[in-house]
């Protein structure tokens, strides 16, 4: 197989934790008689410097042409918000590519890794009940998309959906639940807003072609304290993208670390693959941050984009048996004596080549 990957750095710990994630696609081109081809653009921050842009039209390009795209991390320090190579910096770039690529669904997997069962916030009664969750969040609507206006002492924000664009996120739920434990959680605010009502009447419809499929609903106050009381009751939830937001955000803490988690976003003909985390300013160019979340991300792309799904299980492996190693970032050290960014993904991709021969 003969592809080609964008790569996207973007700002802070972004470039660190990409250059590991490429190092394990190389490693699995060389094992699976696969080429890769990196092409990397500018994004956020880092192209302001040279494009004052944050999403320049070269960039857009770049990934026009690719099969797929990687991206580290985008932002600045908090500090710095309002100068003008970080202002607004992240909404330009990510919302930028969500809208030209028209990414409109979400996918991000919650798994507490029973390795890493001890760094959960939660109680370890409620961790052995098993967590293991994607939350499909649609990605090009509500809020952030609809008209914001500021009238001096009045504001507002339009909450807008079209029956297309819902229905994209829930038959995108539903065929994943197929693949799992066949369970949709539709969450919405259906006492109150209009578009969570349009929500319900979509789901019903689309739950029609889905017959082995329970499907059930939930407020999205409720789904919040559930999220976190127990969460072993969810297989997939659908959502729209304001409580999507919200609500992968409150599970990304289950894990116990930001640097474990993957995500992608999906289209009709592109895809963007990223880990959740920021760009963490504050230790980049340090080896200190966790690649996990970015190799993940790149183990996601082999299994939907190139539809690779044995050599993303040999990455997931790979990570796994690391850290059963005890091999840890500081991150998820605990009592192991933490190695760096770079160690990390070397020990990852020893363990690819040693122990994962097609």
């Amino acid at each position: 197989m003969n592809k080609s990957i964008a790569l996207l750095p973007g700002d802070g710990v972004g470039p660190e934790v990409m250059a590991e994630a490429v190092k394990v696609l190389e490693k699995i081109g060389q094992q699976f008689g696969h080429k890769f081809n990196f092409e990397t653009g500018l994004l956020a921050g880092a192209a302001w410097e040279k494009y004052y842009n944050h999403l320049p039209e070269e960039t857009i390009a770049l990934c026009k042409k690719a099969d797929a795209m990687l991206l580290g991390a985008v932002g600045g320090p908090v500090s710095a918000q309002n100068e003008p190579k970080w202002k607004d910096a992240e909404k330009n770039s990510i919302l930028g590519l969500r809208k030209i690529f028209q990414l409109n669904v979400n996918l991000r997997p919650v798994l507490v890794n029973p390795l890493l069962a001890d760094l959960s916030p939660l109680k370890k009664s409620i961790v052995e009940q098993g967590i293991d969750f994607i939350i499909v969040r649609e990605l090009i609507g509500d809020v952030y998309f609809g008209e914001h206006k500021n009238e001096g002492d009045s504001a507002y924000d339009v909450m807008s959906y079209s029956k297309e664009q819902i229905e994209i996120a829930i038959r995108y739920a539903f065929e994943a639940a197929q693949l799992r434990r066949k369970k949709v959680t539709v969450v919405d605010k259906a006492n109150v807003l209009e578009t969570s009502r349009l929500w319900r009447r979509v789901a019903e419809e689309v739950k029609k072609d889905f017959p082995e499929i329970t499907m059930e609903y939930m407020f999205v106050d409720n789904a919040a304290q559930q999220i976190i009381k127990n969460p072993s009751q969810f297989d997939v939830i659908a959502t729209g993208n304001l409580f999507g937001d919200i609500l992968s955000d409150a599970a990304a803490v289950l894990p116990g670390s930001l640097g474990l988690m993957p995500s992608a976003s999906f289209g009709k003909e592109y895809a963007l693959y990223e880990p959740i985390h920021g760009s963490a300013p504050d230790i980049a160019g340090q080896n200190v941050v966790n690649p996990i979340a970015t190799i993940l991300s790149a183990a996601m792309l082999l299994r939907f984009s190139f539809k690779l799904e044995k050599e993303a299980q040999v990455i997931e492996a790979a990570v796994n048996q690391t850290i059963q190693a005890g091999i840890r970032t500081k991150d998820i050290a605990e009592e192991h004596k933490p190695i760096g960014t770079q160690e990390m993904g070397e020990a990852i991709v020893a363990r690819i080549e040693k122990n994962f021969c097609p």
